[in-house]
């Protein structure tokens, strides 16, 4: 017997330039429900100023397309942007869905911060996924499956015949996450590529972020699992676990801290709401010295 094809969400992607992050609106083509995943607010490091231009962007595509959005979606708690989880929470009452071990990175970061508003239990989130968690969106059957190694926090979202790995799989000509951060092992990630990669060869996995590597010059971000097990420069063609963790470790050891790291983690274990404010009023990012 002939099993019957995976149903087809449209997939739109919002590329931000600033963070070279990929915000998704997904909808179902059947009920118009939608889902955004990874949503960026934006930031000005300069300044200390939050805006919303890459929120209202989507946003104002679902108006547009008419959708009803269901949930926001985070595949982790990024480190090199803000997320716009909780700006749109507050705007429309999507409910905030993540991985259940975001509560692991909440108590190594609560701890850096000294943010003492921010409980390791994950209740500033609606929803906490366990591995292999199913629901829908309209009619789409949508399966969670953890992905660690980049963090220990990290999920991916199966949603018909698309995946949404996050930072676990970049483009096939680019590689695999950073495994770095607190949290992250190589090893780890080695084994959560493959849950990926033995999804249908057909299935479209779509990427957190595009980087240009040398030799293109547009940016991209869908892909298939069977173009990353062939080609992926990190793990493509049958490479073997030592050898991934070899050549993730050495390229790791070359990588700087990024750029938006302090701000974004003090955000993002918050769901994306912002500090709590002094008696002044004022709300303030911290910048602990030489602890990273």
């Amino acid at each position: 017997m002939i099993a019957d094809p995976a149903p087809v969400p449209t997939v739109e992607g919002f590329f931000d330039a600033a963070t070279h992050t990929v915000t998704y609106l997904v909808a179902d083509p059947a009920t118009g429900a939608a889902a955004v995943i990874d949503p960026v607010l934006d930031f000005d490091a300069a300044s200390g100023r939050t805006s919303t231009g890459s929120l209202e962007q989507v946003l104002a595509r679902i108006a547009e397309r008419g959708l009803t959005l269901e949930r926001v979606l985070e595949t982790h708690a990024h480190a090199d942007h803000l997320t716009g989880a909780d700006e749109i929470r507050r705007r429309t009452g999507a409910p905030i869905g993540i991985g259940s071990r975001i509560t692991e990175v909440q108590k190594v970061f609560g701890v850096l911060f000294e943010a003492h508003d921010v409980t390791a239990d994950g209740v500033v989130f609606d929803s906490l996924y366990a591995d292999g968690a199913r629901f829908t969106l309209g009619s789409l059957p949508v399966e969670v499956i953890h992905t660690p190694g980049h963090t220990p926090a990290c999920v991916s979202y199966v949603i018909g015949d698309a995946a949404f790995v996050g930072d676990t799989l970049f483009m096939p000509d680019y590689g695999t996450a950073r495994c770095d951060f607190p949290g992250g092992d190589a090893r780890t990630l080695y084994r959560s590529i493959q849950r990926i990669l033995a999804l249908p060869p057909g299935t479209r996995l779509f990427v957190g972020h595009d980087y240009l590597p040398e030799g293109r010059a547009d940016y991209r971000w869908e892909t298939t699992v069977a173009a990353e097990a062939a080609d992926n420069i990190h793990i493509g063609g049958g490479r073997s676990e030592d050898a991934f963790v070899a050549l993730r470790e050495a390229r790791d050891a070359t990588l700087k801290v990024p750029a938006l790291i302090l701000p974004s983690l003090q955000i993002n274990i918050r769901a994306g709401a912002l500090p709590p404010p002094e008696p002044s009023g004022k709300r303030f990012l911290k910048l602990p010295l030489n602890a990273i």
